[in-house]
């Protein structure tokens, strides 16, 4: 039972910080926060995230460019341009990378206004530090795994942020319904979207990609969306376009 709960927690935690710092902060500036507030995500986001911590300003580029070149040859993770899910997974890893450390030229207009903390980012991105979170989480299956099959979980959690991200690049892109015709693949994989905290909202979120809140329908919940409003109330955030 702690293994199982210690998994949902880290599944929503890490996902949480994903779409709230990395995604709707760093590549689309759907709110604002003070330089302070900044910092205290970019460290939230690497406990929750550990192993597979993502850095908010190499995330954001590489959005900001997924959105320009959605399912064309320059889009980092495309299905149209990859024909196996572990195929597009290189490819968005080696183009993560390459911006990460700037072996990749990067127009400027894709760089304007992402938060950036370089030190942090390259401690939080290094072999050694994810080495470190691998260690944390086999240390706690060792205390607390009482069933061999729990185990079967561990790879999951430390490729956590991939996990999530081929769930809504690959499949996201490929199945589900939509909202509004657009000019690209994307797709809501589901109609109340519990499991991907808004994420799954996909085809509603590039036609309206600044919105604080992915879910524009009826019926429709982006369950991070009341955690963004509550943020908003307490001043920690200001949202630009709800």
């Amino acid at each position: 039972m702690v293994i199982l709960c210690f998994f949902v927690a880290h599944w929503y935690l890490s996902l949480f910080s994903q779409t709230f710092m990395q995604h709707r902060y760093a590549a689309h500036k759907a709110f604002t926060m003070s330089k302070g507030w900044e910092r205290f995500f970019f460290i939230f986001a690497y406990i929750t995230q550990g192993s597979s911590y993502l850095s908010p300003w190499a995330y954001g580029i590489m959005h900001r460019i997924h959105h320009a070149h959605t399912d064309t040859e320059l889009d980092p993770h495309s299905p149209a341009y990859d024909k196996t899910l572990l195929a597009m997974m290189w490819r968005t890893k080696k183009t993560y990378s390459g911006i990460l450390h700037k072996e990749i030229a990067v127009d400027p207009k894709f760089t304007r206004n992402v938060p950036d903390w370089r030190p942090f980012d390259l401690w939080a991105n290094s072999t050694v530090s994810r080495l470190l979170w691998i260690g944390i989480y086999v240390w706690i299956y060792a205390i607390w795994a009482d069933h061999w099959w729990l185990w079967l979980l561990l790879p999951f959690q430390v490729v956590m942020g991939p996990l999530h991200g081929v769930i809504i690049n690959w499949f996201a892109h490929k199945y589900g319904h939509v909202n509004y015709e657009t000019d690209n693949t994307s797709k809501n994989l589901f109609k109340l979207d519990l499991l991907m905290m808004g994420e799954g909202y996909h085809n509603n979120h590039h036609v309206h990609p600044s919105r604080s809140n992915f879910a524009t329908k009826k019926g429709e919940f982006d369950l991070c969306y009341p955690i963004i409003k509550a943020l908003h109330k307490l001043r920690v955030i200001r949202i630009v376009n709800a």
